[in-house]
This record gives structure tokens, sequence and C-alpha cells, in this order.
């Protein structure tokens, strides 16, 4: 749903650098090249964010 904080396996900050990250890939980017730049070297790390799905849009919908 949203982005976690941290990374669940290391403990890595990693919320603060998804919005740069999916704005990069969305302008067709590479997403091994942004994540480089942006200085993510951990698997588990590239794992949380190549992995993420932007749900709260879907889920806001059935807010009570």
């Amino acid at each position: 749903m949203i982005i976690p904080v941290r990374c669940f396996s290391c403990g890595k900050v990693i919320g603060d650098l998804y919005h740069k990250f999916a704005e990069e890939v969305q302008k067709g980017r590479d997403p091994k090249e942004v994540l480089d730049e942006l200085g993510v070297k951990r698997y588990c790390c590239r794992r949380m964010l190549l992995s993420h799905v932007e749900l709260i849009d879907e889920v806001i919908k059935y807010k009570v």
C-alpha cells in the first residue's frame, strides 16, 4: 500500500527514495541505473523498491 520506511530485511531507511525512483522510472530510465544513482546497493533494499505496488488509490475508494 504505502512504501515502508525501512527495508524489512536489513532495516536501512528507503522510504524517502521511492518517489525519486518512481519518477525516474516513469520517465523511461532503466531501474538498475536509477537504483545505482540513489546508492541502493543491497539486493534486499532493491527488492523493496522494485516490487512495491502503489495500491493506496484503490483502497481509498472503500473508505467508510
